[in-house]
């Protein structure tokens, strides 16, 4: 992590200043003695240095889906803040907020829309109505029960809304796609259509449990399977290296299936006052840790992986509505 990407954070903060008049009844609570010290003693992630992108930034945009075992371990609130640090070194970001159940990355970014994906369909409505141009130079599309009729509509319909979606893959470079939780139809039929899968786990047994379970799910359907996984709510880095391999290797001698680990987001007091502020907490304090790790992340996103072909946001359109070229 480089001192440019902080100072950038910081300037977006400026642009987008957090205060409790904003936000009133958000009180910062005390971080713990506990909490402290491991903040204190943690050592922040330092990816490594490149010497190239790993791709050249093209109208191809890379679709990343991020998904979890189960709800509750921070997935939504992990990929806004990984798309604004991503935006925050130059890439055109988009988030398809495809998270049926609880569809909150409006909550999260502290912005609103009063329409979604199907209002597409009108005849009146293109993409420019639909997309929200959030803070921190963060694009969204949200998606609400839209995402679920949308894979049920008659050829015609979804030939509409394919017409007008396509013009995402042209406004950003990398598309993260927000899924549901679990092994639902929906939420695996994103993450089949998609290039690029992000895991979202914590080191509770229940969640290694449901993360094993999408794991397994995903490596008997994907046709070309890329997923890495993400550790949050750590509290050491042993700990980190410990849950990643443990489900590395279980993947690997029982699915066969070769899974990477992006990184880890520490346990951090800060993560919480910003969500109580509904801020991301990249910006809110961009110095913690948990901030350093997503950023770090983001570097690893953007350099950590070997160039490889995808297929884009129009495949990714043509496999998630069924849609043959």
């Amino acid at each position: 992590m480089t001192m440019d990407q902080a100072e950038r954070l910081r300037k977006l903060v400026e642009q987008h200043p957090v205060s409790e008049h904003e936000h009133p009844g958000a009180k910062n609570p005390p971080a713990s003695p506990q909490a402290s010290k491991t903040a204190k003693q943690a050592k922040t992630p330092k990816p490594q240095k490149p010497a190239r992108p790993r791709r050249p930034f093209s109208t191809n945009a890379r679709v990343i889906a991020v998904t979890s075992g189960k709800g509750g371990v921070g997935k939504t609130n992990f990929t806004v803040n990984l798309a604004i640090a991503l935006r925050a070194v130059g890439s055109r970001v988009m988030i398809l907020d495809a998270d049926l159940g609880m569809a909150n990355v409006d909550i999260v970014l502290g912005s609103s829309s009063k329409k979604y994906l199907l209002n597409l369909l009108e005849d009146d409505m293109d993409l420019a109505d639909v997309l929200v141009h959030g803070p921190y130079g963060v694009d969204f599309i949200p998606g609400g029960s839209g995402i679920e009729k949308a894979q049920t509509l008659d050829d015609d319909k979804q030939k509409i809304l394919l017409r007008k979606l396509a013009g995402v893959g042209a406004l950003a470079d990398i598309i993260l796609i927000d899924t549901g939780a679990g092994l639902g139809k929906n939420v695996m039929d994103f993450i089949l259509a998609a290039d690029e899968v992000l895991l979202v786990t914590t080191p509770e047994p229940t969640s290694l449990t449901d993360a094993y379970a999408v794991m397994k799910a995903y490596s008997r359907y994907a046709e070309n399977p890329n997923l890495q996984l993400v550790v949050n709510r750590i509290y050491d880095e042993r700990e980190s290296r410990e849950v990643a391999e443990k489900l590395q290797q279980t993947a690997g001698r029982f699915l066969h299936l070769d899974v990477g680990c992006l990184g880890y987001v520490y346990e951090d007091a800060s993560v919480l006052r910003a969500v109580r502020r509904q801020t991301p907490f990249v910006v809110a304090s961009p110095d913690s840790i948990a901030a350093r790790c997503i950023r770090a992340m983001a570097q690893g996103v953007l350099y950590g992986a070997s160039p490889r072909v995808d297929r884009g946001w129009r495949g990714f359109l043509q496999r998630i509505f069924h849609f043959s070229r």
